[in-house]
């Protein structure tokens, strides 16, 4: 069975996950086929998902360069967007979330600000940022949330893909 990271909550008395633990959970969420109806169905379990919590967040989802789908649900801001970005970008760039990005660094007793020689402004390896993986193809796509503390950033991602790899099995 599969780590529930899709639940993890950022409760100061929970432990966050480890490296090795969400590598794994990112193995798994490996898709079959990534379409634009699917980015449509991703995006909207997303929005689903933040309006049943009442949550403040803006939602990215990418193919390549395209821009597929953007939500921005009310109480989140520009601000939001900027933090997409650059998420996305450590995503993209280390083919693997921005929070296993993140989580690496703190493991190896530093942080991505002081070691990755990347501008901080550009990039972030704050949670959020997930890698859209289809089988054969590899990562083609990413999918962002902003707007939450970042392991509920990413935790919202991994349940959305969660669904649709269950909806796209049926």
């Amino acid at each position: 069975m599969s780590t529930p990271l899709s639940t993890a909550s950022a409760s100061p008395l929970s432990t966050p996950p480890t490296a090795a633990e969400l590598e794994a959970r990112e193995a798994e969420l490996t898709l079959r086929h990534f379409t634009h109806d699917d980015a449509w169905v991703l995006g909207t379990l997303l929005v689903e998902l933040a309006r049943e919590r009442r949550a403040p967040v803006a939602i990215d989802i990418r193919r390549g360069p395209q821009q597929l789908f953007h939500y921005a649900l009310p109480g989140s801001t520009a601000d939001n967007d900027a933090w997409i970005d650059r998420k996305r970008r450590v995503a993209e760039r280390y083919g693997a979330s921005s929070f296993l990005v993140g989580t690496r660094f703190r493991e190896k007793g530093t942080t991505f600000e002081e070691s990755s020689r990347l501008d901080p402004d550009r990039y972030a390896a704050h949670g959020g940022a997930v890698p859209i993986t289809v089988e054969g193809a590899g990562v083609i796509g990413t999918v962002t949330v902003s707007g939450l503390p970042q392991a509920e950033d990413h935790a919202m991602v991994v349940e959305a893909l969660e669904k649709l790899k269950a909806l796209s099995a049926e």
